[in-house]
């Protein structure tokens, strides 16, 4: 079989510079080099991502697998949003040390808090294998037969890679599955949190102020990798000292104008910028929906319940940030998709996909992809649906039926393999500790009585007076005993028994009609990949989004999202003050802050206008796994720190349109003002190199 080798990496369909794309940073010479100049950078491919010699690219770290970090010191100080690390801050954190609300400041090393399980993983150079993944597949196998030789040679390549002892490896396939590259990193696990910021600061505006300009939240946090005494990654140690990094990021005191060049770097999570129309429909008319309606009622109790308690909110903040964010985030999806006919624009363009493939006789090989996938998503739609519902309720929301389903998955592993009895019971066990540390059995009971019914109509609430689960010591005692025993006693608890024919259901037939439904679909989306780029060669094409390292650019821009409004693109600590509530969770602005407002104590962090910056807007095409990457200037200075989206371009996960999707970053000197200023941790920007790109 003849496979498509991208030499080069592509931009859908439009030609500007400002269309979107999230591009892989080996591959930046030629076009995307020439594109980013257009707009001001004066960075060149090589500055950006150099295997030879330190790049921007050593400063940009993954952090703990979900958002991205950056190192702004010479002394392995990163910077990454303060909901990035807000399950750190919420670990430290106890009604004694509240520093979800007072903040956390590190004044010396000896200070800083160590993090079990948390780490940071570096890109050390990236290497495209398709022409070795692809040896021995042919077009004669069948789609598992292809995968199974693919992974088996994937596996080859990464044993025979030359690499450092510490250094590791992963293959990373591109294009849905037509292109793949092999990542050589390397992952620290000593990182200990150095300075965050109150919520009311870090979190300000909270669920109202989402997704939305303008905004006025300074959403970061720091922290601090250490090394040992190689430099080299290391498990934590007292003896670890400070990473010595290749690269670090200095940071510009002279702020951003409408126009600017913005290069966002990070890891973004997942995109599918090519789906067909059908699909589009379904995610946001169906699909999404019902998603939708499962978490707000899961919030209705949980936001309740957080105001009337600290000791709730402290232990729910996180899960209630988790909740709301992608809620909020499905919302505008679909308000952006409504607002910018993306349904009716893909039709349009699949219309003339169809009249390519007549031109270039591609009829007869490519012509039944578009109607095949018509006829799978009909079939696909209802069992997506109900998938997905399953995994709300039980593995997001409620936290009783969460516990539940671990049990299950404990019964299964033993009922397979006796000898496995120990290893499963850990397992649960260290399930159920880690959920009962932040658990409150009205709250959870609430959530159930709201949710449940979107999946099960008998949503029996009396299993919590009749459950050993909602009780850490009794729940562990379930578990006491010989594997016999354990799994009697596991099936008379009136909770697992109410639950398990769900969970058998979920697996045994959900699950597997849902594979089964969706592994062709799958296989069409790769080959509608290679469809377009043979039916229209001069489009540019970028790879969805795969939690690699990625760069996109654009340039700081505000925006209209409706009828005679506009929205600059800088907002200022002025509006913080405009915004403030006195006790309001979301609004309220600490004391301290206000005086310096009051006060006009900006030091040197004030723009030219002699007013503090907050957050600022740039036409980076961004998605979840882009919270805490930087934003850089035309000369590579840090400026920002991506956290959000605009509402209604939330939708750039399926569809880019540069008129209305928008990035919100955090401003950097807003940043530098709340560590100086507010926290007085002077010690920190000591660290930093700052400097003044425009007065030279």
């Amino acid at each position: 079989m003849k496979y498509l080798k991208i030499l080069l990496l592509f931009f859908v369909v439009q030609v500007s510079a400002q269309q979107g794309g999230m591009w892989i940073p080996s591959l930046l010479e030629g076009m995307n080099e020439q594109e980013m100049t257009s707009l001001g950078s004066k960075l060149t491919a090589k500055d950006i991502y150099d295997v030879n010699n330190s790049s921007l690219k050593d400063a940009i770290g993954h952090f703990n697998g979900g958002c991205t970090t950056e190192i702004i010191s010479p002394k392995g100080l990163i910077l990454t949003n303060h909901h990035c690390g807000f399950g750190q801050i919420q670990s430290h954190s106890s009604l004694e040390n509240d520093y979800l609300k007072d903040g956390f400041w590190a004044m010396n090393l000896n200070e800083e808090l160590p993090n079990p399980g948390l780490y940071v993983e570096f890109i050390v150079r990236i290497e495209d294998v398709t022409d070795k993944v692809f040896v021995g597949v042919t077009d004669a196998l069948t789609e598992k037969e292809k995968q199974s030789i693919i992974t088996k040679n994937s596996n080859a390549i990464q044993k025979t890679v030359a690499k450092e002892s510490w250094q590791k490896t992963k293959v990373k396939s591109f294009y849905q599955g037509n292109q793949y590259y092999l990542f050589v990193t390397e992952r620290f696990e000593d990182i200990r949190l150095v300075g965050a910021p109150p919520t009311s600061i870090g979190k300000f505006g909270s669920d109202t102020d989402n997704w939305v300009f303008p905004r006025h939240t300074g959403d970061f946090s720091m922290f601090r990798i250490y090394a040992d005494e190689n430099n080299r990654p290391a498990k934590y140690s007292k003896n670890n000292k400070p990473y010595t990094p290749k690269h670090f990021l200095p940071i510009s005191l002279d702020g951003v104008e409408e126009g600017d060049f913005t290069m966002v770097f990070g890891f973004p999570g997942r995109t599918n910028e090519y789906l067909p129309a059908v699909a589009i429909k379904h995610i946001t008319e169906e699909y999404n929906p019902t998603n939708i309606a499962i978490r707000e009622a899961a919030l209705k109790v949980i936001d309740a319940k957080m105001k009337e308690s600290d000791a709730v909110r402290i232990k729910y903040a996180s899960k209630q940030a988790r909740i709301a964010n992608a809620w909020k985030k499905w919302i505008g999806e679909n308000l952006g998709i409504q607002k910018s006919n993306a349904v009716e624009k893909r039709q349009e363009f699949e219309a003339d996909f169809t009249k390519a493939l007549a031109e270039k006789n591609l009829t007869e090989k490519y012509g039944n992809i578009l109607p095949e996938f018509d006829r799978l998503y009909k079939d696909f739609a209802p069992i997506n649906i109900k998938r997905r519902n399953f995994i709300e309720v039980f593995l997001v929301t409620n936290e009783l039926m969460t516990m539940t389903f671990r049990a299950y998955q404990f019964e299964q592993a033993v009922l397979k393999d006796k000898k496995g009895f120990n290893k499963a019971k850990a397992a649960i066990e260290r399930t159920l500790k880690g959920i009962h540390k932040n658990y409150d059995v009205e709250v959870d009971k609430g959530v159930f009585k709201n949710v449940m019914p979107f999946f099960n109509k008998n949503a029996d609430a009396s299993i919590y007076n009749n459950t050993a689960f909602t009780n850490l010591t009794s729940a562990l005692a379930l578990f006491d005993g010989k594997a016999k025993k354990v799994l009697k006693n596991l099936n008379n608890d009136a909770a697992y028994k109410y639950a398990k024919p769900m969970i058998a259901e979920f697996y045994n037939a959900i699950n597997a009609e849902f594979g089964k439904k969706n592994e062709p679909i799958v296989a069409l989306q790769k080959k509608y990949m290679k469809a377009l780029m043979e039916a229209l060669p001069n489009a540019r094409y970028f790879p969805d989004a795969n939690s690699t390292l990625r760069v996109t650019y654009g340039q700081v821009r505000g925006y209209a999202p409706r009828d005679a409004v506009y929205y600059n693109p800088v907002s200022y600590l002025d509006g913080v003050i405009e915004k403030y509530v006195p006790g309001d969770y979301e609004f309220d602005v600490p004391e301290k802050l206000r005086e310096l407002h009051k006060t006009k104590n900006y030091g040197q962090y004030a723009d030219k206008n002699g007013k503090v910056p907050v957050c600022f807007l740039g036409t980076n095409h961004t998605t979840g796994g882009n919270s805490g990457s930087p934003a850089i200037d035309a000369e590579g200075n840090l400026i920002g720190l991506n956290f959000d989206r605009v509402w209604e371009g939330t939708m750039s996960d399926m569809n880019y349109d540069p008129e209305i999707c928008r990035n919100i970053m955090v401003d950097l000197r807003y940043v530098l003002f709340i560590v100086d200023k507010y926290a007085g941790a002077t010690h920190l920007i000591d660290e930093m190199k700052l400097v003044h790109p425009k007065k030279k």
